[in-house]
């Protein structure tokens, strides 16, 4: 795990961390003060709803939506999270269900149909912008009058190249300008293209170091597997190492090392899911994906409750000691 973090104290100091930081080991039933700690990836306190927005209604959602939101009346930060290729948004559910009860609303828009032909990436630029905009008019209409999407802490996130959608989105290269700010980006193992050489476009991996002009806090969680297998999924050149090398501090980089770029998604989900997920190298049969979804659950949780809400002792925490923390290797 390496991090460009600037934790609170630090910041009073203008110094920079930067570490890399040891595999994991099993925490021990003895260290009761680390488990106590890790509640981050345990499931929070919050009922997560999911409900779908898959046709124009009187809220009028640009794309079909999946909403996974807290069942307890409140106000609660939102994260736009977008899909990877050829998945449907209904695969991350177990996820997204688990960020949500620890108090979050997630906004899942489907950019596009499973099947071909896919958009452009310019063209699911394009989408996923106009959701964004309609955020701010009409979440309110989609959620229960109980329940209010705080846009001043508003997130977004996306997996593989749902995840390049997200980093172009904030980078402003969407058609249309954007009419919501966000304070928060998080990539789930990104993908830039086929390799170095075959970029999607717009073009957004210029091989320098904090190239982003990008002023929000980052986080990035990239898989050990993901870059394997005949025909990579994650290929070096266009992944997660290189979005982290392209980020402005503060940014942090976590690796799942014993699983693959599709390990994120659920575990039912069709046929069509499993042609999705046997293109790509993962845990292996057998092997629970659950500790996968857990660790990118509580990484999502920890950085959004530091950066959103100023609580930052469980991502340092996480960020000092990954291997007491995690559920998986980073």
């Amino acid at each position: 795990m390496e991090t460009r973090l600037v934790f609170p104290l630090v910041m009073l100091l203008g110094i920079l961390l930067k570490s890399n930081l040891v595999l994991p080991t099993p925490v021990s039933e003895s260290d009761h003060s680390v488990l106590e700690q890790a509640s981050v990836f345990e499931t929070g306190k919050f009922h997560p709803v999911t409900s779908d927005v898959r046709t124009p209604s009187s809220c009028l959602p640009p794309r079909p939506l999946l909403i996974v939101r807290p069942e307890e009346q409140g106000t609660y930060p939102v994260i736009l999270f977008h899909h990877g290729t050829a998945c449907w948004n209904s695969w991350y559910t177990d996820v997204l269900k688990f960020i949500s009860s620890h108090g979050y609303i997630v906004v899942a828009p489907q950019l596009y149909r499973w099947i071909l032909p896919w958009p452009s990436p310019q063209d699911e630029l394009d989408r996923a912008a106009k959701v964004a905009n309609w955020l701010p008019s009409g979440l309110r209409c989609a959620l229960p009058e109980n329940i209010e999407g705080d846009l001043q802490n508003l997130a977004l996130a996306g997996h593989s190249r749902g995840g390049y959608i997200a980093f172009a989105l904030a980078l402003g290269l969407a058609d249309a300008a954007l009419e919501v700010n966000f304070s928060a980006l998080i990539g789930v193992d990104p993908v830039a293209g086929r390799s170095k050489k075959n970029q999607l476009e717009p073009k957004i991996l210029h091989d320098e170091s904090c190239s982003f002009n990008i002023s929000i806090p980052v986080a990035i969680i990239g898989t050990g597997l993901g870059n394997t297998s005949g025909i990579p999924c994650a290929p070096d050149g266009v992944s997660h190492t290189e979005f982290f090398n392209e980020c402005r501090p503060p940014c942090s980089h976590f690796v799942t090392t014993d699983y693959g770029h599709m390990d994120v998604l659920d575990d039912n989900i069709g046929l069509d899911g499993w042609v999705a997920r046997a293109a790509c190298k993962g845990c292996g049969w057998g092997v629970s994906r659950d500790p996968m979804r857990k660790t990118v659950g509580g990484i999502f949780v920890a950085f959004l409750e530091a950066f959103f809400k100023g609580n930052y002792k469980e991502y340092n925490n996480i960020l000092q000691k990954p291997n007491h923390f995690a559920p998986c290797n980073t």
